[in-house]
Order: C-alpha cells, then structure tokens, then sequence
C-alpha cells in the first residue's frame, strides 16, 4: 500500500513477509541513505613547501609568511628556522588550487634587498598529503 502526506510528500511501502507480518520502509529513509553513499568526497588537500637556500635571510622569510599567509611574526621565525635545518618546511595545507595560487605568490615574492647576491625568490613546491 502507498500512500504520501500533504506537505512533505512522504510516503511509506508497506509489504507482507511470507510469515504474514507487515513491513515498512520510508522512501525518505532510502534516499537519505543513497545521498549519502554519493556524497562526493573531500578535496585532497596539498601542502606548500618552501626549500632552504643561501640567498634569502630570516627576515626575509618571516616578512614573506606574514604577508603571504597571514602566520605571526614568531610563526613565520618558526618556519624560518626549519627550512634553515631541514631544508624544507610545510607553509601551508589547503586544498590543490589555494596551494598553487601560494606557491606561485612566493615565486612571485622577489629577491631579497638583504642580501645581494639574492636574484630571485624563494623555491617553493606543492605536494599531495598522504
């Protein structure tokens, strides 16, 4: 038997099992759940990688994050002093087209008036998280 309410058009299938007892299921219940099996999924998120070279001094990195990503003064010191000892740091994770936009922010950042023999900007590289 089927039959649907006024205002939200909501209707119930009932059937009969072979023993006899009624059954009911919502259509509402079915296609929630179906939704829900083709959500689509999050966007992988990527982080922005800034590499270690001789030719940018701290305050230039700590002035770029602060810029470019809005990180404090101290953060950006943190992140300074990681691509300084590991020679690489993770600046940023977001989803793939903000971490091109930022990788290609810091390509576009410029030399540093610190140092001379400072040509260019930083590298900077975008990879998938795992």
């Amino acid at each position: 038997m089927l039959f649907s309410a006024s205002a939200t058009s909501f209707a119930t299938t009932t059937t009969a099992s072979q023993s006899g007892t009624l059954h009911s299921q919502s259509e509402a219940d079915t296609s929630t759940d179906q939704r829900a099996s083709t959500r689509p999924c999050k966007q992988p998120r990527h982080h922005v990688i800034l590499w270690n070279d001789e030719d940018h001094s701290y305050e230039y990195v700590i002035r770029m994050l602060k810029q470019l990503f809005r990180h404090s003064a101290e953060r950006g010191f943190q992140i300074a002093r990681e691509v300084d000892a590991s020679g690489r740091a993770v600046v940023l994770t977001t989803t793939k087209e903000h971490a091109e936009l930022k990788r290609d922010q810091i390509h576009a950042f410029g030399s540093d008036q610190l140092i001379a023999r400072s040509t260019g900007s930083m590298s900077s590289s975008i990879e998938a998280e795992c």
